[in-house]
């Protein structure tokens, strides 16, 4: 015996719901709502003014990437590429170099991060396992008028 089952049907709906002229009508009176709030209250807006105040920043917050030193002042990364391998939006590029120390085998000639790219998720950061790469900064990218200005080198991202 084969059983068939009953297939449920839409109930038909009503012309106001189709035309959804409740829904437009709800976020009107919503949208009005705020509208003549700020209107007759405008110190209650919320507002910062961000060139001379700035927010502040969580703890957790993920800032602008920077390259730690050894002592003498050369970069710590010894151009492993395991950062530019955990990048997922790959946004770095490393190119190694013999390192004149005989004790340190490598070292990154050239270092760049490209920030258009980087989507900030702190893969590299947890990659590196010289602890060469972090993004403690707390600074936020600064925006630039050329696309070239956020590539970033590896003398900017050892400069303090």
């Amino acid at each position: 015996m084969i059983r068939v089952k009953k297939v449920s049907r839409p109930k038909e709906i009503p012309l106001t719901e189709k035309l959804y002229l409740v829904e437009i009508a709800k976020g009107l009176a919503v949208t009005m709502n705020h509208f003549l709030k700020n209107l007759t209250n405008p110190r209650s807006i919320p507002t910062i003014d961000y060139p001379e105040v700035k927010r502040p920043v969580p703890p957790r917050f993920r800032g602008r990437h920077r390259l730690t030193k050894r002592p003498d002042g050369t970069p710590k990364c010894v151009a492993c590429y395991c950062c530019a391998t955990a990048c997922p939006a790959v946004c770095i590029t490393i190119e190694a170099g013999e390192h004149p120390d005989p004790q340190i085998e490598k070292y990154p000639v050239r270092f760049d991060i490209d920030m258009l790219r980087c989507i900030y998720c702190g893969m590299c950061v947890d990659a590196c396992p010289e602890d060469a790469i972090r993004m403690d900064t707390g600074w936020y990218t600064v925006p630039e008028r050329n696309r070239e200005d956020l590539v970033y080198t590896i003398d900017m991202l050892l400069s303090d």
